[in-house]
């Protein structure tokens, strides 16, 4: 059974082929254009996954070793996201099922996230608790079995991957901000600076980082590096580092008590992380360590499975098609679709 994953929901243009569940090509086309913007420009996303979409779908059929006619589901991203960029992949796979007369299979980005940990072995047992950490969510999530999700909590500001984008802005630093930030934080000292770790209250299982962020700030101006009237920012490598490595560990702090909470609240044994922070040495270490010592089984992605890719969407769609789940051709996209 031969499933299509179409991605276009906010900067990478992504296809993937999966053959009765194994991935037999994944196609990722990132979008450099908006790292002169420091963030992504939805208008720009838009032409450049119109001008993409067709290479790159082109080319994970070409690596799979198939022709489109061997298709027999096309899955794709309907939400959320981007809502012009979720469109032109929503209507290109929709024209494609369409004219190969075969279903069509609208999937939930974040949901894609969840299952992309049931794309390698071993795959998770459930009940299953996942973390889902991107640039535009951070969600906690327990899976008692396939598409049946009970959300515990999730982010009230700004999203973990948002505030290391935004953070990675005041220091001066490119876009993305998350991987800059890491590798930094490798070379730096995360007791530093001790900034504020929100964990809400004692039960809650909501997240909020736009303390941490602007504690940053703060302390940025303070100590008079980042002038409050100018964006420009002078700072040495080695403050530089140091900073990096505190912020880091004051996010991570969080996303570990957070599990925490619910390990001491649900009985599960398998635990899963997912998203494109979930790339982050830091979460790996700190997660790994945390499964070692609570006796449960951690799953994480591949690193190239972590950031948004057609082969998550694929999974859920090869899952989906064998449950017998079809997607109405008359689907719109939804630019805040939640779990």
């Amino acid at each position: 059974m031969n499933v299509l994953g179409i991605e276009t929901s906010c900067d990478e243009t992504a296809a993937a082929v999966l053959q009765d569940g194994i991935v037999k090509s994944n196609i990722i086309s990132s979008q450099l254009v908006h790292q002169k913007y420091g963030g992504v420009v939805p208008e720009l996303a838009s032409r450049a996954h119109q001008r993409l979409i067709v290479p790159v779908v082109e080319e994970a059929l070409h690596i799979a070793g198939i022709k489109k006619e061997q298709l027999e589901s096309v899955a794709v991203t309907y939400g959320p996201g981007l809502v012009g960029a979720l469109l032109v992949g929503l209507n290109f796979a929709k024209a494609l099922a369409y004219g190969l007369k075969i279903p069509f299979i609208g999937v939930n980005h974040m949901e894609a996230h969840l299952y992309s940990n049931f794309i390698d072995e071993p795959k998770p047992n459930f009940p299953l608790l996942c973390l889902i950490v991107s640039g535009g969510h951070t969600q906690l999530v327990l899976v008692r079995q396939f598409f049946h999700h009970q959300l515990l909590g999730e982010t009230l500001d700004d999203a973990a991957g948002e505030a290391f984008d935004k953070v990675a802005k005041m220091l001066g630093l490119g876009f993305p901000g998350g991987p800059i930030i890491d590798k930094l934080a490798k070379q730096g000292n995360p007791d530093f600076v001790k900034f504020p770790r929100s964990f809400l209250d004692e039960d809650s299982f909501d997240f909020s980082f736009s303390g941490i962020k602007t504690s940053v700030l703060y302390w940025l101006r303070g100590h008079k590096i980042l002038p409050a009237d100018s964006q420009q920012i002078t700072i040495n490598h080695e403050l530089l580092t140091n900073l990096c490595a505190s912020f880091q560990a004051a996010v991570v702090d969080v996303l570990i008590e957070k599990i925490m909470r619910a390990l001491r609240k649900f009985e599960v044994k398998d635990v899963a992380v997912a998203g494109g922070v979930s790339a982050n040495s830091e979460l790996r270490r700190r997660t790994q360590e945390l499964a070692q010592r609570q006796g449960f089984k951690l799953h994480i992605p591949k690193f190239e499975y972590c950031t948004d890719n057609g082969a998550m969407i694929a999974m859920v769609g090869w899952l989906k098609l064998k449950g017998g789940i079809r997607s109405d051709f008359g689907l719109n996209a939804v630019a805040n679709l939640s779990l």
